[in-house]
């Protein structure tokens, strides 16, 4: 009876270290918005702009504007790499592909194009701001344009 227990012990243990390891920065951004963060079959996260915005609180990801020609910026916006321009601008982005990064343009479509993409490239944490800029405004926040 007592190996038994051990062995349960054991085999509780084990699937606790499992699920703990297997945690990621989405789990954390999913319990800290309250929402379920689930990958589409692109392999990629879709999100709200309100969901953006819960995110910047404790920003720790990279932002990265795809849109062009140049229409604007969400504030803390890391970076600026055109749409289909990814592929020789992979320096600009984290070399850990497991990196949170999170991809927004001015609708959605070209967003949506680079995190196909970025998947197809290896990156396993992408996310599109469905709506891009537009839905960004449209939640009442600002826009930062040069």
């Amino acid at each position: 009876m007592v190996k038994r227990r051990n062995f349960l012990l054991w085999v509780v243990m084990a699937a606790l270290t499992v699920t703990i390891a297997a945690c990621s920065s989405a789990v954390v951004e999913e319990e800290l918005m309250g929402s379920e963060l689930i990958k589409n079959s692109d392999g990629y996260v879709d999100i709200s702009a309100e969901q953006l915005n819960d995110l910047m609180k404790t920003k720790d990801f990279t932002l990265v504007n795809v849109h062009i020609p140049y229409a604007g910026d969400i504030p803390n916006t890391d970076q600026s790499i055109a749409y289909n321009d990814l592929d020789p601008h992979l320096d600009l982005l984290p070399a850990d592909k497991d990196t949170t990064v999170v991809l927004y343009c001015r609708s959605g479509n070209m967003s949506t194009q680079a995190a196909r993409a970025l998947v197809g490239l290896g990156y396993t944490n992408v996310m599109e701001v469905d709506g891009g800029m537009n839905a960004w405004q449209e939640a009442g926040y600002d826009l930062l344009i040069e």
